[in-house]
């Protein structure tokens, strides 16, 4: 066998495997949110300034009223992934004016990463869950508000990616935190309008003269609907840096622990989604709000 040098040079090429596993352990050893310090908050300590401001994170309706039919269950899911959304909202908002200039370029990938989260899920609310709520309850005008709510923080969201845009390239030296705030003042009241009505637009829903009575197959219809949209709307957004994004603002203590378990996702599957697909992107995570299902310290603030 030739065992010469440019034959071994062709050997490792030709098995892509062994140049792989090297670099996702050291993306792993040196991005992973496994090895994020994450202060978690002192509830007996004085307040301090977190994501749940100055937006107001949404009540799940099952938690206020205790009802289990499909669209209360539907709007609870929705409004717990409307809080992860919120969370980020807040986040960035919170930290825009303290971040420093060796990390404002990580600040806007993940205020990028904020951006496409949101604008992912708006579309695919239009695209597939509201047409297929409305073949359910046979009604065409149930999201009349909805939509219209939708179109008066659209203006507002597209500055917010443009300037964050313009300054990706040159972020330590260009990007504004306190102008990153003016724009999202400027679309803050109607976002956080329209993240809190929907809510209660689908719950409202199971009061609809065409909602499916319980134990129907029109039910099961409508229940799998809510369910497969929520399973697939996150992961379609992006795994290597929404699905990060959204499992890191999620606060698994809200509510009395009661959604400690959600997404009903295996385990293993979500420390791989968060610590091994995360990785990639990983120095965007010292910005999120959570880790772990806990809140966290915000790092521009610590």
């Amino acid at each position: 066998m030739d065992s010469s040098p440019k034959f071994q040079r062709r050997s490792i090429l030709d098995r892509p495997i062994l140049i792989a596993i090297p670099i996702i352990i050291g993306l792993f050893l040196t991005r992973s949110p496994f090895f994020m310090s994450a202060p978690t908050l002192d509830s007996a300590a004085a307040p301090v300034a977190w994501a749940d401001a100055p937006i107001k994170l949404v009540t799940t309706p099952q938690y206020a009223t205790k009802k289990t039919d499909i669209f209360t269950t539907g709007a609870t899911h929705m409004a717990l992934l409307h809080n992860a959304i919120l969370r980020g909202f807040n986040s960035i908002y919170q930290q825009a004016p303290h971040v420093q200039p060796a990390d404002r370029a990580d600040f806007v990938g993940y205020s990028l990463t904020w951006h496409k989260f949101v604008a992912s899920h708006h579309d695919d609310e239009e695209a597939t869950l509201f047409p297929k709520v409305e073949e359910v309850l046979k009604d065409n005008t149930i999201w009349a508000e909805t939509h219209a709510e939708h179109e008066a923080f659209l203006a507002g969201l597209a500055e917010f990616a443009k300037y964050l845009k313009s300054v990706e390239s040159v972020a330590a030296a260009k990007f504004d935190g306190k102008e990153l705030v003016r724009i999202m003042d400027g679309f803050r009241e109607p976002f956080e309008t329209h993240f809190h009505s929907e809510i209660s637009t689908i719950a409202k829903l199971a009061e609809h003269p065409n909602a499916p009575k319980p134990g129907t197959p029109e039910a099961e219809t409508a229940a799998n609907t809510f369910k497969s949209w929520g399973k697939s709307t996150v992961m379609k957004a992006g795994t290597l840096d929404v699905v990060p994004f959204f499992l890191l603002n999620l606060d698994g203590t809200a509510e009395d622990g009661a959604w400690a378990n959600w997404p009903p996702i295996p385990a293993p599957v979500k420390w791989g989604l968060v610590n091994i697909g995360g990785a990639w992107h990983g120095r965007r995570w010292k910005f999120s709000s959570c880790l772990g299902g806990r809140p966290r310290k915000l790092y521009a603030l610590s």
